[in-house]
């Protein structure tokens, strides 16, 4: 593989796995988002508090949690909007906030899927309301419900003592995307409205945190935001990076070394390549006459007897002459190479050996009769 296209790879598959792990281990930040009145995407509520504004109603954003809520001598309207489905059963310290008389306006309330058909239109006397969701609630009472149709309730109330709780199935009763339906607008704005309680939209939940809150929960300087930010997947992300950049190289850290090339010798090669085979076609009697037959040949060679097979008997008595050795190593092998009778390996080795020993004196006796000869010319 070229160097280039191998860069190329390398850059692919760590922008692949960056992205991979961005989608898993990174915070949805548009689901928090989701129903905020900062947001001015088409699921934020920029719009209608907007239009809240311009009506010269008071409504403000609450960036508390929802215990530091203190109401003064008017009660409050508290309106959450979440796009996870809340529990339509209050907790019990939500229950005694509202049966103290103040209301509590929940939108993205549990309900479940019915047949009824996505997009619906909703009559209500300040004109039809634009609802997107099949879910509905059918265990409110008539009574209870504010807008609906026969599959259920769309948005329906609960009485706790002096106070309610409004739900609504869908969070995007007036989201930004609902525009062009001012009925939308006016419909939530007559819910939070009804009495004349001071109205709160809760932006806590979306991640929006006064200054003092931040501080109490630890979140007001860059050590404490550090200390809670998920180091591992960042660490993560890092590690396989690194990874696929050795796995591409082909190597450890630092530069490449060079690998040496061996050298073949071809004779040995061919050697253990052809003794592999006679072994495993067990052959050893061709070997015995093979390798005796060039064995022979080298001794006479040595024993100046030139390069014509002699008869064993001659063969060692010039063996005898020229060494002043014993004869029984050499007739040994003489005797077994002309047998030509099947061997073990057991026994061709042993053959092998002796023929090694016969050599060593060979040679041994070759030296010395060098070293005579120039000691008899000095």
């Amino acid at each position: 593989m070229k160097r280039s296209n191998r860069l190329a790879w390398i850059g692919a598959i760590a922008l692949a796995a960056i992205v991979l792990l961005s989608l898993i281990a990174a915070p949805n930040n548009t689901k928090i988002n989701a129903g905020s009145t900062y947001n001015r995407a088409s699921d934020g509520y920029g719009a209608w508090y907007a239009f809240m504004q311009q009506q010269g109603i008071s409504i403000k954003r609450w960036q508390k949690p929802f215990s530091d809520i203190q109401p003064d001598k008017n009660p409050v309207t508290f309106l959450q909007v979440s796009s996870d489905s809340r529990e339509t059963t209050l907790d019990s310290q939500k229950r005694e906030w509202v049966e103290k008389g103040n209301t509590l306006v929940i939108l993205g309330a549990g309900a479940r899927v019915t047949e009824a058909q996505f997009s619906t239109m909703q009559k209500y006397h300040l004109g039809n309301i634009k609802i997107d969701t099949r879910r509905r609630y059918k265990k409110a009472n008539f009574k209870q419900v504010d807008l609906g149709d026969r599959f259920g309730a769309v948005v329906w109330e609960e009485s706790y003592k002096k106070g309610k709780v409004i739900f609504s199935s869908t969070p995007y009763l007036a989201a930004n995307a609902y525009q062009d339906y001012l009925s939308n607008f006016k419909f939530l704005a007559n819910l939070v409205t009804e009495k004349s309680n001071t109205i709160f939209v809760d932006e806590y939940i979306h991640g929006y945190k006064d200054a003092d809150v931040r501080k109490k929960e630890s979140e007001g300087d860059l050590s404490s935001f550090l200390a809670k930010t998920p180091v591992f997947p960042i660490l993560l992300q890092v590690g396989i990076l690194l990874l696929v950049l050795i796995w591409a190289q082909n190597r450890r850290f630092g530069k490449p070394v060079a690998l040496d090339t061996p050298i073949v010798d071809n004779s040995e090669a061919y050697i253990q390549a052809l003794g592999g085979v006679l072994q495993k076609a067990d052959t050893a009697d061709f070997v015995v006459q093979m390798v005796g037959k060039q064995e022979q040949l080298q001794l006479q060679k040595a024993l100046g007897l030139g390069q014509i097979p002699l008869e064993r008997e001659a063969l060692i008595n010039f063996w005898i002459e020229k060494t002043g050795a014993s004869a029984a190593e050499l007739d040994a092998v003489l005797k077994l190479q002309s047998s030509k009778q099947p061997i073990s390996e057991r026994e061709l080795l042993s053959w092998l050996g002796k023929w090694g020993t016969i050599r060593e004196i060979r040679n041994t006796s070759a030296t010395l009769g060098t070293s005579s000869s120039v000691q008899v010319r000095n």
